[in-house]
């Protein structure tokens, strides 16, 4: 070899050190960052993950000119994730605060590179992501306002103009059956056009719908959402508007669970405008495809689920404070309806309703709901000059005691919004109360926190149980709140660590907010996305599961195949009982849902403001 081929080799040979390029024996490892970025004075936390022990590894932070921003050493070992990444080590790059955009370069005994991210202000990095949050929000919309730009829309499930009312359904979830042989009519037609599908089906329903609303119009109230965000939270409250009738709360439309006799909307793979297409007369078993059932919450006149009148009754009064500047007459006419659906909750319930079957979205809570009605009731009376003020006061305060004093209180989710309220009633009750609702909302945050603590990645959620990225998400406002009321910022780092694990920083290396980062959620259950080959951008997943609830995946003749070669490049990074599979049959991963996406929309409307 010549003296030039030789300093050419070398040269070489030093560039690709430098660069964290393989080197003779070093180990190869995958690097984990959160895809959208930091905020400049933010603890910055990145994870190298090996298969092989690593003695020495030293990292770089590269901004895009190639230069290095700042190096240092790996810290400490943590726990192995599976048997086979038996290495991670956490790379420490809070001391990186110029804006930019960097990548992560791993040298020594490990080499590896990281997906691109981002420092920047908070509101650069998350005004966009709400602003996409609302815009899956859009694409979700059924009947005649639809968005035609947005995954190819249609005008969708116009017989639901006029709906008939049915008695609720008899369900056997163990064998996923319907019992009655036909629905049982009581009523109708009704028009309930509109509002969102609820996930990756059509279904809609009022529990989650209601909730969704209500996230949407505190983002309003308190962010900088624009134009977009209080149309879409406009189109959630007239849909609920009509889920009401002043006698009557509706909670669903449509049926997910049939039988041979009757097809339901889980039975078919299909675009929405294709139901309207269907000659399906009664007694055919695809007439409640097109003509979808209508599902009462409670016979008219009678209390209604205490969980649906409470949070229905809050998006109103939402409303009503949005509103009480702007258009004076929607204020008032939407605190009349909120003031009506709190008066009919039922005080002490046998069950709640939530939807038909209970199962698709379990729930023990109620006080929660209630003390959120009467919150953001005495909230809105406020706005408006109400004299009702104070009596909605006391009851929230009564409600909020209820539930501090209870054995049902759960994380903040849409099973428990016990956040939201305590967040508002705060302001309105005396300093012992207010101490109580602070620590109360504290509770999930100091869990979290143990369980982070055990985490090589650092999350404070289940990876093996339902809806992992909402509850992270959930984290994220606690602790936002938190700081928000009292200036504590004792949970500062679980929530950075919660929300970048949820955009990239977690086992997989993927991002679970479709089209936030280099590497999101590429195929997810959502039949509209999948045969449109269309991705829903903002759209948030439930993440990791249990692997066993992918033993049987969804698989109907027209489901395009996603991934097309049906290969799962994350396999390998499953571990601890956990799975994730962006497959678009993989339901219990990959399916995204209104509530999902209305709590990180909250989530990041909150960090925008983090100053």
């Amino acid at each position: 070899m010549t003296k030039s081929k030789i300093a050419v080799a070398l040269v070489a040979l030093l560039t690709a050190t430098a660069c964290g390029s393989p080197r003779t024996g070093a180990e190869q490892a995958v690097i984990r960052v959160d895809q959208v970025g930091y905020a400049p004075h933010e603890a910055k936390h990145a994870y190298l993950m090996a298969k092989l022990p690593v003695d020495k590894a030293e990292f770089r932070v590269v901004d895009r000119a190639g230069r290095t921003v700042l190096s240092g050493v790996a810290g400490a070992r943590e726990r192995p994730w599976n048997s086979t990444f038996r290495t991670v080590r956490v790379l420490d790059l809070s001391a990186l605060h110029a804006p930019g955009s960097y990548h992560v370069e791993v040298s020594g005994t490990a080499s590896g590179r990281s997906p691109e991210f981002r420092v920047a202000a908070a509101k650069d990095l998350f005004d966009p992501l709400a602003a996409d949050n609302v815009r899956f929000f859009r694409s979700q919309r059924d009947g005649a306002d639809v968005d035609e730009t947005l995954l190819h829309r249609k005008p969708s499930h116009l017989a639901d103009r006029a709906a008939e009312v049915y008695a609720p359904p008899r369900i056997d979830m163990e064998a996923h059956r319907l019992l009655d042989q036909e629905l049982t009519r009581t009523g109708g037609p009704v028009d309930v056009e509109g509002g969102w599908f609820d996930a990756g089906d059509f279904l809609k329903f009022t529990h989650t719908t209601s909730y969704s609303t209500a996230q949407l119009l505190l983002a309003q109230r308190d962010g900088t959402g624009g134009s977009a965000l209080a149309a879409e939270a406009r189109h959630g409250i007239d849909w609920l508007a009509r889920m009401w009738t002043g006698d009557v709360l509706y909670a669903q439309v449509g049926i997910g669970v049939g039988n041979e006799t009757v097809r339901t909307d889980h039975d078919v793979w299909r675009l929405p405008e294709d139901d309207d297409r269907l000659d399906a007369p009664p007694g055919s078993p695809d007439h409640h495809v097109k003509h979808r059932p209508v599902f009462p919450a409670s016979r008219p006149g009678e209390p209604v689920s205490p969980n649906l009148a409470g949070r229905v009754a809050a998006a109103f009064a939402l409303s009503a404070q949005v509103n009480a500047q702007a258009d004076r007459a929607r204020a008032v006419e939407h605190l009349g309806i909120a003031a009506q659906v709190y008066a009919r909750a039922d005080r002490g319930p046998a069950a709640l309703v939530t939807a038909y079957p209970p199962e698709y979205y379990p729930e023990s809570s109620w006080l929660d709901d209630l003390e959120f009605g009467a919150t953001e009731l005495a909230l809105a009376a406020r706005a408006l000059g109400d004299s009702r003020a104070d009596d909605w006061t006391a009851e929230a305060r009564q409600w909020a005691e209820r539930y501090l004093d209870s054995d049902s209180r759960g994380p903040a989710g849409l099973a428990d919004v016990s956040a939201m309220a305590h967040a508002d009633l705060a302001g309105l009750v005396d300093q012992q109360q207010r101490e109580r609702l602070v620590d109360d909302l504290r509770r999930p945050l100091r869990a979290a926190a143990s369980t982070a603590g055990d985490d090589p990645f650092r999350a404070g959620v289940s990876y093996v149980d339902f809806d992992s990225v909402p509850h992270a998400f959930g984290l994220v406002i606690s602790g936002l709140l938190n700081r928000k009321l009292t200036g504590d910022r004792a949970f500062d780092d679980l929530v950075t660590w919660q929300r970048n694990w949820a955009l990239g920083a977690n086992p997989w290396g993927v991002s679970f907010v479709v089209g936030a980062g280099s590497a999101s959620v590429r195929c997810p259950s959502h039949q509209v996305a999948n045969l449109t080959a269309e991705v829903p951008v903002g759209a948030v997943v439930n993440g990791p599961n249990g692997a066993q609830h992918f033993e049987e995946l969804n698989a109907f003749p027209a489901l395009r195949a996603c991934p097309a070669d049906g290969t799962n490049p994350y396999a390998e990074f499953d571990g601890n009982g956990a799975r994730f599979l962006d497959h678009a049959g993989a339901w219990a991963s990959a399916e995204v849902a209104i509530d999902f996406t209305s709590t990180a929309l909250l989530a990041f409307t909150l960090a925008a403001q983090v100053r």
